[in-house]
């Protein structure tokens, strides 16, 4: 179900939501921030402002990065479980929107059902964004393209091999590769793919910026001159009643030595963590010198900061 927003805030529910302009917008100011806060500087003109945090998935690196990015930028954050609010006793989800508006300026949500997102946004009078829904990571895909900027430059003239499940990270790093015009291709096992409603509303787009966005059952076929190799879980939360099931229909797509010796001889090793290790990647390319997946951690941090700080001055 697809939920009308039609608040006149900026919410960031999709990284698709926003325009090739703004994702650049935010990258540039993701970058001028770590810049800043590795010279000492930190930009606090947020003061005054409170950040609401609704956890209905846990999560190490989301909350601690937009809670320690709100907090350097002179603001407050509040750390609320879905348990700790009425939502666990039924009240609605338009209800807690409207209510929680009127106590914080901005509300980060990390939920299941993407329909979720869609509803607070379509009720709240302040900014939303998205911490991860089952659908998309927003957040976590715009620190990817910040780590890929630092190693790579011109997203345009990159290659991304996303090896793995056709999940929420696929789906967002799709939307991303349409808008920057990078040339993406993703790899899953058969019944694995992407959602293709969404492959469907990026590719008039991807057009449009150049991009090139492949999908295929074969690992090797998206390593080949790869510049960035990126993979994920195999198993999300929520799905631990499928590890073992998946642990089998994966073993093809770990990505190991091999796989990446198609990849060109620079590339570098991402991935959102947490990791299985000797699962969906090996220690040897994990702990190895092309992974930059500590950066790309701290990079949260950063991303974090510039689209709180976008969203919260938008006009």
């Amino acid at each position: 179900m697809q939920v009308a927003v039609t608040s006149n805030k900026k919410h960031f529910l999709t990284i698709g939501s926003w325009s090739q302009k703004e994702i650049k917008h935010v990258l540039a100011k993701a970058h001028e921030l770590k810049a800043m806060q590795k010279s000492g500087i930190i930009q606090q003109d947020l003061k005054g402002k409170i950040l609401g945090m609704i956890f209905e998935k846990s999560s190490t690196r989301t909350r601690v990065s937009f809670e320690a990015g709100m907090l350097q930028l002179g603001g407050d954050a509040i750390h609320l479980k879905s348990d700790d609010l009425q939502l666990g006793r039924g009240e609605s989800i338009e209800d807690t929107a409207k209510v929680l508006s009127q106590y914080v300026d901005v509300l980060m949500i990390r939920t299941y059902g993407h329909e979720i997102i869609e509803r607070f946004a379509a009720s709240a009078d302040i900014p939303v964004i998205n911490g991860l829904t089952d659908e998309h990571h927003p957040t976590q895909v715009m620190a990817d393209l910040l780590t890929i900027e630092e190693y790579k430059g011109d997203l345009s003239n990159v290659k991304v091999a996303y090896i793995g499940d056709g999940n929420n990270m696929a789906h967002s790093f799709i939307e991303a590769a349409a808008k920057v015009g990078m040339e993406l291709a993703i790899a899953t096992p058969p019944g694995y793919e992407p959602n293709k409603t969404i492959m469907q509303e990026v590719l008039q787009e991807a057009k449009q910026t150049g991009a090139t966005i492949t999908i295929t059952n074969d690992p090797t076929q998206a390593v080949v001159d790869a510049d960035v190799i990126v993979t994920d879980v195999w198993a999300s939360m929520g799905q631990e009643e499928q590890q073992q099931e998946r642990l089998q229909t994966f073993a093809a797509f770990q990505v190991n030595e091999t796989l990446c010796s198609f990849a060109k001889s620079d590339y570098i090793f991402m991935h959102c963590l947490p990791a299985h290790r000797e699962e969906e990647v090996t220690t040897s390319i994990i702990d190895g010198p092309h992974s930059v997946v500590f950066e790309e951690a701290q990079n949260r941090l950063h991303i974090q900061k510039a689209i709180l700080h976008y969203v919260l001055n938008y006009k």
